[in-house]
């Protein structure tokens, strides 16, 4: 006789005496399947704002009729099928924060389109993923060894067996980014769903690692049916032919876009005490405060240091996570000197040298606290503070390093839109950048952007149309003067900031990105089913 569990031999005694093998099959089933991990979470969505109610603000009713009329046509061909959107997480990331509002606007639009992640212990799985997503923006280098692709597939494994539960003939299973990739790859050879891959990160040129990187992926990669890009220059030369551009998107009534009235901003800042309270406010403080450094190196509540004047002085702001590949050294480093040569320069008139004499940085990125797990994150930060504590004190002053709470993701989400509010400048000086969506909620915002030449903000920022670009992010001498210049063109900064809000409106709001993957899903499904 098989091995059975103490449990599963009860139940095997019961069903023998009653002559009803039958009923002990599936009692052993059953019970397998309760006692066994579950490992795929489906993320349930909830949303309180309708298509109308976006539709009701003037600048966005032309694109949500849009979407309408796009739905109205495709939303009946997906009749029956329910499209699976599967990535490693539900916080943090791009693809967290996109994702919600894609699944209520599709699910408006009648369209059965679910979110769930994958999950498991290993560290391993997650210590390779992030060194594979390295290698692929050309930064890593060493072969993948056996033991990591062992790993990698194992958790796959186990995660496409889980989900095997959820998924129904005729299903669309989309696939983000390379962690659970080898996941889809499982499900398409044994259940022949469709399959899309969709992948938000790239580099437009390449190297030893992200040759290693696109060469591990690309026995995964050839099974899927189709994949999405950001970019044209991040497709493999193996997926080119089967491969559709969309990029990604920001919802523009979220906490961390929607218009804030004067009261409302001012509530913000003083809730979170990046301002202090000079006079009463109706809401009450936020459940964690932001965070400042001082200068002895430590992070303390922002509200025990003096302010640093974001309603008034002019504000050159980059809000990230502590990544190297942000650029946030060269830029502070670009503001110092362009702090320390102004008091030197004749000429300038004194209206521009006022300027330059109360001009300030804001740095902000998450709570050292909520980054413990990731010790690039951390390496990165104090690299930050270490060049802080490092400069005079009266730089010291002009410059904000803000550590955001990250526990609540709407206070969050309000803190920065706040700081974007207050900015007279938005850099992202990424050295390389796979789409950049905090340049997009500057624009949408209609703050003038400075950024780097990276191929994700090359797709989104025009030079000189939408706002400035530096060629090298790590040149501090070409920051300092593309920020000179800009602070120094009020008029010109009002035309970009009018000319990005234009260009987010029309190309990067979540309505364009789910009318783009409704005509996709259109066109591949229909093929598929010819």
């Amino acid at each position: 006789m098989a091995f059975y569990s103490p449990s599963e031999k009860v139940c095997f005694s019961a069903a023998r005496n009653a002559q009803r093998y039958t009923t002990f099959t599936a009692l052993i089933y059953n019970l397998r399947m309760q006692e066994a991990t579950t490992l795929i979470e489906e993320i349930k969505i909830s949303d309180a704002w309708t298509l109308d109610e976006y539709a009701a603000i003037t600048e966005l009713t032309a694109t949500v009729s849009e979407l309408k009329t796009e739905a109205g046509v495709v939303a009946p061909h997906l009749k029956g099928r329910t499209v699976w959107m599967i990535n490693s997480t539900a916080q943090g990331g791009g693809v967290a924060e996109m994702m919600p509002k894609m699944i209520s606007i599709f699910r408006e639009l009648d369209c059965d389109v679910r979110w769930a992640v994958i999950n498991t212990d290993e560290e391993l799985f997650f210590s390779f993923t992030k060194r594979l997503h390295n290698m692929i923006h050309g930064i890593e280098s060493g072969e993948v060894s056996a033991e990591e692709r062992e790993v990698y597939e194992r958790v796959n494994r186990e995660n496409a067996d889980d989900f095997k539960r959820y998924v129904q003939p005729g299903d669309v299973v989309v696939i983000h980014d390379p962690q659970p990739m080898a996941m889809g790859a499982y499900i398409k050879k044994e259940l022949g769903v469709y399959t899309i891959w969709r992948c938000h990160i790239g580099l437009d040129q390449h190297n030893t690692a992200t040759r290693t990187a696109w060469t591990f992926l690309k026995q995964y990669a050839d099974v899927y049916d189709h994949s999405v890009f950001s970019a044209p220059e991040y497709i493999p030369d193996y997926l080119a032919g089967r491969s559709t551009i969309i990029c990604p998107a920001i919802d523009p009534l979220s906490h961390k876009n929607r218009e804030l009235t004067t009261h409302k901003l001012m509530g913000i800042l003083c809730n979170s005490h990046i301002a202090r309270k000079h006079q009463p406010v109706l809401t009450e403080d936020f459940e964690e405060s932001a965070l400042r450094l001082r200068s002895d190196g430590e992070f303390a509540d922002a509200s025990g240091q003096d302010e640093i004047g974001l309603l008034y002085r002019p504000i050159i702001s980059q809000i990230s996570r502590w990544d190297r590949l942000k650029g946030f050294a060269p830029l502070m480093r670009g503001f110092i000197q362009l702090k320390r040569t102004a008091a030197d320069r004749n000429n300038i008139d004194e209206r521009h040298r006022r300027r330059l004499q109360i001009v300030r940085m804001v740095l902000a990125g998450p709570d050292p606290r909520s980054i413990q797990d990731d010790p690039e994150g951390q390496e990165v930060l104090k690299e930050i503070c270490d060049l802080y504590t490092g400069v005079d004190a009266e730089i010291q002053k002009d410059i904000g390093i803000f550590a955001l709470p990250m526990k609540s993701r709407k206070e969050n989400a309000l803190m920065v839109n706040a700081i974007q509010r207050c900015s007279t400048v938005i850099a992202q000086n990424s050295v390389q950048e796979g789409f950049g969506l905090t340049a997009t909620e500057a624009m949408w915002k209609g703050v003038p952007v400075m950024t780097s030449r990276a191929c994700g903000l090359r797709q989104q920022v025009r030079d000189g149309v939408d706002g400035r670009m530096v060629s090298d992010a790590d040149d501090v001498d070409q920051i300092a003067h593309v920020l000179d210049t800009m602070l120094a063109n009020p008029h010109a900064r009002a035309d970009w900031g009018r000319n990005g809000r234009r260009r987010a409106t029309e190309e990067f709001l979540v309505f364009s990105q789910i009318k783009y993957w409704l005509r996709l899903l259109d066109q591949e499904v229909a093929h598929a089913h010819a």
